[in-house]
């Protein structure tokens, strides 16, 4: 038997509300690696209504690694959606127009960057996840989270804001696992090692 094909919409025969991402995402700032899906309770197209204030003229990307897991409702907050927050009002003035249109003159909005989340992430239902986070490969999102400050690689982070609540795995194992990386193995070689890779990891070195 063969892999599943990474370019395959919907993997599971009778099952369209889980797809692999990168084949239904239609914004080129949106980048998606292989085998990351999305599992939607109603429609895998929610998943681009889902990322919000992402406009083409600011340029901010959200870039999702490989075999990366996001539930329903995940929703992810791009730069878009930023006011000013030193100044003696957070209005934004200059988008209603008139004789506003010229309140940014001279300044602009606050922006963070690209939005990245790392390999084999698992972002759980109903996660927010704010602009500009980096979230590391391996790492968890609990259901509800909402996601303010960059995350480390195998850790679980849970509620409002997010806080770590615990490592998946000693310092040592996630130092030999990010060096292994093998979510960029071909997929021959990971379908060999499917019963290592879902085993303690130490069964991996």
């Amino acid at each position: 038997m063969k892999a599943p094909d990474p370019n395959t919409r919907f993997p599971l025969p009778n099952y369209q509300t889980l797809c692999f991402l990168k084949n239904i995402v239609t914004n080129p700032n949106i980048i998606v690696g292989d085998y990351t899906y999305y599992d939607d309770f109603e429609d895998v197209a929610n998943f681009e209504k889902n990322v919000k204030y992402h406009f083409d003229f600011i340029g901010d990307k959200l870039i999702i690694g490989k075999f990366c897991m996001i539930a329903s409702g995940a929703t992810f907050i791009m730069n878009g959606g930023n006011h000013l927050t030193e100044a003696a009002t957070a209005y934004p003035f200059a988008i209603f127009g008139g004789a506003w249109e010229n309140a940014m003159e001279g300044k602009s909005y606050p922006t963070k960057g690209d939005t990245i989340i790392g390999n084999d992430v698992w972002i759980g239902h109903g996660a927010t996840i704010m602009p500009g986070i980096h979230i590391g490969d391996g790492a968890i999102i609990a259901t509800k989270a909402v996601v303010t400050k960059n995350v480390e690689p195998y850790s679980i982070v849970g509620g409002n804001p997010a806080k770590p609540i615990k490592k998946r795995f000693s310092q040592a194992t996630i130092s030999k696992l990010l060096e292994l990386q093998w979510w960029h193995w071909g997929i021959e070689k990971i379908t060999q090692n499917l019963g290592k890779l879902t085993s303690n990891p130490e069964a991996l070195f």
